[in-house]
């Protein structure tokens, strides 16, 4: 049950940071658990994957809900749980130069994006990249004192289990060099073994003189790569590895009919292997709209393999639910979900300071009624629009004592939220696909 009163002080770091997000309209990276409302059964249901991965296992959701109703403030919820679990992150948006796959590196910037966003409990923010493989030599200096033995055969005994899995060799030489740099000192060679593990190589031969090594993370190697280090780290002391990639709506845009099927056969072999429990100690959390599940032209319902394994379940009608299928839709915030959330952004906006709150619980009320008078059920159903609201109107009764509540409430512009992703693919429709780029078929006028 969520708790409609929010007790204790904030923070002023943790205070700014979510009340600029989110009148900006992006969800806050910091203090989450501040502004959750709601959605309980569906942060239930992901906190036993994040279990089922620190165990070993794998696991693979797809979080589909409407534009603006909150899937990327969800994606960063079960992130930061995640962490605490002590599970390594990697999270992501998909964008047009950002792919599952692709062979122009669209596919190899996503990876390196993952990397510079690799993070751990002691570090959230990100970049944590070095210090988790800094944390498996470490660890494997400290085995080859209790053994009496050579750090290096060690570190080697200790990555040999890679060796099984694609790059797996290449990956151990790489950590090898690492060692190599850290017991000399070659802070360069260091450097060069992250670089190479961030996928920031270009060649091979610039990759061979720098390690020793005859490859680098390519377009072809994503996946393989991120098996590996749910491996690598697991070796390092961590549960597992959870990789969040949001905005997949943007595969869903492309035009080349081509391009889309071959990221849509990326995102099946992910999700065969992780139903089938061959990725050891990995999971996938994918955010995307309603259109980009369930569209049977460009959604992943146009490939019949997806469709078939993606499909909701038939028992599963009326108020019956089931948390266990892939497919976790967002269920709507209810109006007293809304209301709860008004009262602990109020809390945040004043510190925690209940004297400084400029906001009497009359006004909440009357806010809400604004909203539904102005947009309908909308307002609770996607409610960045009027969260941003909200906080514009604390804003002007903070900066301005004698301003009466009643009196702007009338003056407090809103709009139901609209999905902007879905604009370029009427305007794509209307002209028809570009000379060789599609192979649908194009509206004219004679």
């Amino acid at each position: 049950m969520t708790d409609a009163t929010p007790q204790g002080r904030i923070r002023p770091k943790d205070r700014d940071a979510i009340v600029q997000s989110l009148r900006a309209g992006v969800v806050p990276r910091v203090g989450q658990q501040h502004i959750q409302v709601g959605r309980v059964e569906e942060v239930r249901a992901l906190v036993r994957d994040v279990e089922r991965i620190a165990e070993g296992g794998s696991a693979i959701r797809f979080v589909i809900g409407e534009y603006g109703s909150g899937k990327t403030f969800f994606l960063n919820l079960i992130r930061s749980i995640a962490l605490e679990k002590r599970l390594v992150t990697l999270h992501a948006d998909l964008n047009p130069d950002r792919r599952l796959h692709a062979t122009d590196g669209k596919a190899r910037s996503l990876y390196a994006e993952l990397m510079r966003n690799l993070a751990t409990r002691a570090r959230p923010e990100g970049g944590a990249l070095a210090s988790v493989v800094e944390r498996f030599v470490s660890s494997a200096l400290t085995d080859a004192k209790a053994r009496a033995l050579n750090p290096e055969a060690v570190i080697r005994e200790k990555l040999a289990a890679l060796s099984e899995l694609v790059g797996g060799y290449d990956f151990a030489e790489v950590i090898a060099a690492y060692w190599r740099g850290h017991d000399s000192g070659n802070e360069v060679l260091k450097a060069d073994a992250v670089k190479w593990l961030r996928g920031e190589f270009s060649t091979r031969t610039d990759a061979r003189k720098a390690l020793g090594v005859r490859t680098i993370i390519d377009d072809a190697d994503v996946y393989d790569q991120l098996k590996l280090l749910a491996r690598f780290v697991r070796l390092s002391g961590y549960d597992g590895l959870m990789v969040c990639l949001d905005e997949l709506v943007n595969l869903y845009k492309m035009s080349n009919t081509k391009a889309r099927a071959s990221n849509y056969e990326q995102i099946l072999r992910i999700l065969n292997d992780c139903l089938q429990g061959s990725a050891e100690g990995l999971g996938f959390i994918l955010g995307g709209t309603p259109e980009f599940l369930m569209d049977t032209r460009r959604g992943l319902y146009s490939y019949e393999a997806l469709q078939s394994r993606l499909a909701q379940n038939t028992f599963a009608v009326g108020h019956l639910v089931d948390y266990s299928s892939p497919v976790l839709r967002l269920a709507n915030l209810t109006p007293e979900d809304l209301y709860v959330l008004l009262t602990k952004l109020r809390h945040v906006y004043s510190a925690g300071e209940t004297s400084a709150q400029r906001l009497p619980d009359e006004g909440l009320h009357g806010f809400m009624t604004h909203c539904s008078e102005r947009i309908g059920e909308a307002y609770f159903r996607t409610p960045r629009s009027t969260v941003t609201a909200f906080i514009n109107l604390l804003a002007v009764l903070e900066q301005n004592p004698s301003a009466d509540w009643k009196e702007l409430l009338g003056g407090v512009e809103l709009a139901a939220d609209v999905n902007p992703d879905l604009a370029p693919l009427a305007e794509m429709e209307a002209v028809g696909p570009a000379a060789g780029a599609d192979d649908e078929l194009a509206s004219f006028k004679l």
